[in-house]
């Protein structure tokens, strides 16, 4: 749905924070991903994702190309740089082929990161909160 401006509203008519869309198991979308929102990938994306409040990358979901977002929860096969203003979370069954630059990473036991990991300061009141680097076991 858009209003007379184009600007896109989600189905209850408000903030476009709160669309989610789905890239389902079985799904190939070719070309990149730019939009507001949740976006879970389950199926594979050939192209980059940005603008985007949370990606979700599910087990068996893949994505080819650059991942932006502000925060990044990854499950499956990511080829490509991750760059997450806030938070990247790494489970133990996912694969990075890239370099991940975020302020706050979490990582699981299991899960494989074939580049360079880059953190940003985190505000002081972030680093009296919780550290910077997680393993989870």
């Amino acid at each position: 749905m858009f209003t007379k401006d184009a600007k896109p509203l989600d189905a209850r008519g408000g903030n476009s924070d709160a669309i989610l869309s789905i890239v389902a198991a079985g799904m190939r979308v070719v070309g990149d991903i730019d939009g507001p929102g949740l976006l879970k990938i389950d199926g594979v994306v050939e192209g980059s994702v940005s603008g985007v409040r949370q990606v979700i990358v599910g087990r068996d979901g893949s994505v080819r190309g650059n991942v932006n977002a502000t925060e990044v929860v990854h499950a499956g096969t990511i080829d490509g740089a991750i760059v997450a203003n806030d938070r990247v979370e790494v489970q133990g069954t996912a694969t990075v082929n890239g370099d991940i630059h975020t302020r706050v990473i979490v990582v699981h036991e299991g899960a494989r990161i074939n580049g360079t990991v880059r953190m940003s300061s985190a505000t002081a009141a972030d680093a009296a909160d919780r550290p910077a680097v997680q393993v989870m076991r």
